[in-house]
């Protein structure tokens, strides 16, 4: 399953990722644990066990000729943080081999990621079909922004394969496809849609936040280009924002490099490092992500205050099928609706006490939000009705505590909702 090769740098001067003259490499065989905790190391003459932090903006030139050639592009080498940075590219680097890709872009957030994607493949008068079930933001980007520069976009549910191929225009150039869809968790079959959008001549992007490359690696199903926000799994510990882009060859990667560079959506080292840092823990946090995520996600769906729930490892789950082709796990994402709708998600979410009332999602911590007022609420109804995002929908991301623990929470809260309701009736 696992594929690529990682680099790193052996003794000598500093200079980008470029050749194989390791000190150590991890076999294109590797597990996904050893993975985490090597891909994008780096040598040097110290030989560090952790890649330094270059915190600096810019780099000498040891002579003018030098200077010319680097930015001639006929040396590699670092000139300005904005374009390259040592600690950014061992980060780049790392998660480009744990995605099985060629190299990667880290973004100062997983919208800049969005952006910069789009920007590199799309021009004025082109069209993108994007999944329905997608992050508010990504979804506002396309229809407020994007729009008014000649982008035109259809969104559709792209677990339907018929849907997909009617939105198809002649002037489509991206598929766009997050799955599991936010914050729905509707699974999209990402082989089918490659497949698809190569007959098509299109590009298909990915957003493959709520997996992370240790449960499901769509450039291996087909995908021309996978982002994520760092902010998330990859990172882990909700104290760094970021984003990556990861891009199959160089030609590629030099086109969104050169995007990339001139947006100025960069990655500073500090936050590199933390990142770094964080994916060398990915794997077995993923491993407790999903079993929690189990655990939570049948206790709810056997609750008599709760309507539905909506979770990849669930057989319930209406794509169950494809997540079993494509993903190695479920991750740790739970879609429920309460019954009551949006007033006992209310009393639920303000009652729980170890769960955390907030957004974002893939932390160590579990937390728990309300999408059509607060991570969706920026798309407006008719995009969340499109999108099946109901008033009554809570999302929760579970965390790594003790998972009969954060059962427990959760009974409590849920208990509270036949309280509410009788402390309503008596009022009125």
């Amino acid at each position: 399953m696992w594929g690529g090769r990682v680099s790193t740098n052996g003794p000598g001067a500093l200079r980008p990722f470029m050749g194989t003259d390791n000190i150590m490499s991890v076999d294109s065989t590797s597990s996904p644990e050893t993975l985490s905790v090597h891909a994008g190391a780096r040598g040097g003459d110290l030989r560090p066990l952790v890649n330094p932090i270059y915190q600096t903006s810019t780099f000498g030139f040891s002579n003018v000729n030098q200077g010319a050639d680097l930015f001639a592009g006929r040396e590699k080498g670092y000139i300005y943080s904005r374009m390259l940075n040592p600690t950014v590219e061992a980060l780049e680097q790392a998660i480009a081999t744990l995605e099985g890709g060629h190299k990667g872009l880290a973004c100062a957030s997983g919208m800049a990621a969005i952006h910069t994607t789009i920007a590199a493949l799309m021009s004025a008068g082109d069209h993108a079909v994007c999944s329905d079930a997608v992050y508010g933001p990504t979804c506002t980007l396309f229809e407020n922004v994007l729009a008014r520069f000649g982008v035109e976009s259809t969104f559709v549910d792209t677990s339907d394969l018929g849907a997909v191929r009617k939105a198809l225009q002649p002037n489509t150039k991206v598929i766009y496809v997050e799955t599991p869809g936010n914050p729905t968790l509707v699974m999209s079959d990402l082989a089918e849609i490659a497949a698809l959008a190569r007959e098509h001549g299109a590009l298909m992007v990915v957003d493959n936040t709520f997996m992370t490359p240790v449960l499901q690696r769509p450039l291996k199903l087909g995908a021309d280009v996978v982002v994520h926000s760092l902010t998330k799994f990859l990172n882990g510990h909700a104290d760094v924002v970021g984003g990556v882009i990861v891009v199959k060859d160089e030609q590629r990667y030099a086109e969104f490099r050169k995007v990339l560079n001139h947006l100025g959506g960069v990655l500073p080292p500090m936050e590199s490092f933390l990142v770094h840092r964080g994916i060398k823990t990915l794997a077995i946090r993923m491993q407790r992500h999903c079993e929690n995520g189990m655990r939570v996600a049948e206790f709810l769906e056997s609750h008599p205050q709760v309507e539905w729930v909506r979770y990849p490892g669930l057989p319930s789950h209406p794509q169950y099928a494809i997540g079993q082709k494509q993903m190695a796990g479920p991750s740790s994402l739970i879609a429920c609706e309460l019954k009551g709708g949006l007033e006992a998600g209310k009393t639920v979410m303000n009652s729980v006490r170890l769960c955390h009332l907030a957004v974002s999602l893939g932390g160590v911590e579990t937390l728990i939000q309300h999408p059509a007022s607060m991570t969706h609420a920026s798309m407006g109804p008719e995009a969340r009705r499109r999108a099946h995002i109901t008033d009554g929908l809570v999302r929760i991301s579970v965390g790594i505590e003790n998972a009969d623990e954060l059962i427990a929470d959760l009974d409590q809260a849920l208990a509270k909702i036949g309280s509410a309701h009788s402390a309503s009736v008596s009022v009125r």
